[in-house]
C-alpha cells in the first residue's frame, strides 16, 4: 500500500505528559540510529479524534539495544516476542521491534518471531485500522495495509486472510465484533464470514480473555446493541453465553412489554444508559431478565382470552444463572455478588410503597441499591413505563442522605448477653426485632431498647 504522507496525526486527544514521555523514548532510539514509530491503537485513535490511554513504540532496535538504551527502566515483559516495557517520567511504553510472527500453535501466541521492517510488522496485525504508523514528531501517517481507507470508510477489516488471522489468535473474532460496536463502525463482509465460519474456535480461549473483551463491549459501546446482534448472527455469542442467546425470541406479555422479546428489551435498556457504564450496571442491565427464557410458561386466562405469558421466580432463577454465568468467566467475586443482588431484587422494588420502614430501608441500605434503581428505572422505560415505584423509591433514598440508610444498631450480641440471653438462634431473632424497631424510630436509645426486649422474650 505504500507510505500516506499527506496525513498527520494530530495528539491533542492524548495526555500532555504522556505524549512528552512517550516522545522522548522516540528521540533517544532515534538519535541510536534506529528507525521508530508510534503505532497500533494510539495513531487509529488520534485519527478519529478519540481520547486514548497509552501509546505504543515499534522501533528497528532489537530488545537487547532497547535495554541497553534504557538500563534500569526497563522490564522485559515480552522480549522473545520483541517486546520491552520502557519506563518514563511515570508512564510506560510497549517498545516492540519490528517483526513478523512464526506459526501459531496455540490459538494464541506465535512459535517466534524475526525481526523485520515495518511493511511486515503491519502485515502480521489483526485490523487495518490497528495496523497504521506514524511518525513520533511530524505525525506523518504511514499505512501499509490500507487501514486509512477503512478509517474513513468506518469500517473493520482483517488484514490478510481473516481465516488466517483468527486461527492466529481466536480472540481476533471477539476483538472484531468489540471494535465494530465501541467504534460504531461496520464489519467487512468477508471478516464477518470468517468469524462465521470458525465461532467454534472461542471455545479454545480462556474465560479471562473472553470476559474482559466483552467487559470492554458492554461499558464502552454508544450501542451495546450494535456488538450483541453482531455476536448472535456470527455464532460467537452462543459459544460463551448460550443463556444470553436464549433471550432472542422469549415471548414475553404486549400488556407489559410492547417493546417485544426479552432480547429487544434488554439491548435497549443497554442502549439507554450512557458510556461509559460501570461493569456491574452494565452486567446487571445484560443479565437482569436472564432467568425468563427458563421460566416461561403459559397460563389459562380465566376471562377466556389467550394464554396469560408468565415468568414466576425469574428474579432469583436469573440471580443463580447470574453467579454461575460470571463465575464461569472468572469475574471477581465481589462483581458476582454485587450482580447477583442487582437480579435478585431488581424486581422487589415494585413492592415498595407496600414495604413496612424497616424492610424499606434495608433494601435501600443495600450497597448496590443505586446500580440497582439504575436497572429498575431502564427496565421501566422499556416497558409499561410505569414509574410510580421508581420515583417513591428514589424520593426515599434521597431523603437518607443526610443521615446512613442502615445506622449502627443500638444493640448487639454482646448487649444481649450481658442482659442474660444466651447465644443461639433466638438471639439472632432478638437483634433483628430490635434492629427493626430503630429503623422504624420507635427505638433510639439502649434503655429504650432494653425495655422493648422484655416484651419480645
Amino acid at each position: 500500500m505504500g507510505v500516506v504522507t499527506a496525513m498527520t496525526v494530530d495528539f491533542t486527544t492524548c495526555d500532555v505528559a504522556m505524549l512528552r514521555a512517550a516522545r522522548a523514548v522516540a528521540a533517544r532510539l532515534a538519535e541510536a540510529g534506529h528507525a521508530v514509530l508510534f503505532a497500533g491503537g494510539c495513531v487509529r485513535d488520534a485519527l478519529l479524534g478519540r481520547p486514548f490511554k497509552d501509546i505504543d513504540v515499534a522501533t528497528s532496535a532489537t530488545p537487547d539495544q532497547v535495554e541497553a538504551l534504557f538500563v534500569g527502566h526497563t522490564v522485559a515483559v515480552g522480549k522473545a516476542f520483541g517486546v520491552v516495557l520502557v519506563l518514563r517520567d511515570g508512564f510506560s511504553f510497549d517498545v516492540a521491534t519490528f517483526r513478523t510472527d512464526g506459526a501459531y500453535v496455540d490459538g494464541r501466541h506465535p512459535s517466534g518471531v524475526c525481526f523485520a521492517t515495518p511493511e511486515g510488522d503491519a502485515a502480521r496485525r489483526d485490523f487495518t485500522v490497528n495496523g497504521l504508523f506514524c511518525d513520533p514528531f511530524s505525525g506523518v501517517v504511514r499505512d501499509e495495509v490500507g487501514g486509512v481507507q477503512d478509517l474513513a470508510a468506518r469500517v473493520i477489516r482483517a488484514i490478510g486472510d481473516p481465516a488466517a488471522r483468527f486461527r492466529e489468535d481466536h480472540l481476533r473474532m471477539l476483538r472484531a465484533v468489540r471494535f465494530v460496536s465501541v467504534l460504531d463502525f461496520t464489519l467487512d463482509p468477508a471478516t464477518q464470514a470468517a468469524v462465521a465460519a470458525h465461532a467454534a474456535w472461542l471455545a479454545r480461549v480462556s474465560a479471562e480473555r473472553i470476559a474482559s473483551e466483552m467487559t470492554r463491549l458492554l461499558c464502552e459501546s454508544p450501542r451495546p446493541s450494535v456488538g450483541l446482534n453482531l455476536l448472535r448472527e456470527t455464532g460467537l455469542l452462543r459459544e460463551f453465553l448460550p443463556e444470553v442467546q436464549a433471550l432472542h425470541g422469549t415471548r414475553q406479555p404486549p400488556r407489559y412489554h410492547p417493546e417485544g422479546d426479552v432480547w429487544t428489551h434488554t439491548c435497549l435498556m443497554l442502549d439507554e444508559v450512557p458510556a461509559p457504564r460501570d461493569p456491574v450496571l452494565a452486567w446487571s442491565l445484560l443479565l437482569h431478565d436472564i432467568g425468563k427464557p427458563v421460566t416461561f410458561c403459559r397460563e389459562v386466562d380465566a376471562a377466556g382470552g389467550e394464554p396469560l405469558i408468565r415468568f414466576p421466580c425469574h428474579a432469583p432463577v436469573g440471580a443463580a444463572m447470574a453467579e454461575a454465568i460470571l463465575t464461569r468467566l472468572r469475574q471477581p467475586a465481589a462483581r458476582v455478588e454485587q450482580v447477583k443482588a442487582v437480579v435478585a431484587g431488581h424486581m422487589q422494588g415494585v413492592e415498595a410503597e407496600k414495604m413496612r420502614p424497616a424492610t424499606l430501608r434495608r433494601f435501600i441500605g443495600n450497597p448496590v441499591f443505586p446500580v440497582l434503581l439504575e436497572v429498575m428505572r431502564a427496565d421501566i422505560q422499556h416497558s409499561n413505563k410505569l414509574f410510580g415505584p421508581w420515583l417513591f423509591l428514589k424520593a426515599a433514598f434521597e431523603a437518607y442522605r443526610a443521615e446512613p440508610v442502615l445506622p449502627p444498631p443500638l444493640v448487639r450480641g454482646r448487649d444481649l448477653v450481658a442482659w442474660g440471653i444466651a447465644p443461639g438462634p433466638r438471639m439472632g431473632e432478638l437483634l433483628r426485632a430490635l434492629y427493626d424497631a430503630q429503623l422504624e424510630g420507635r427505638l433510639t436509645t439502649r434503655d429504650q431498647a432494653r425495655v422493648f426486649m422484655a416484651t419480645l422474650k
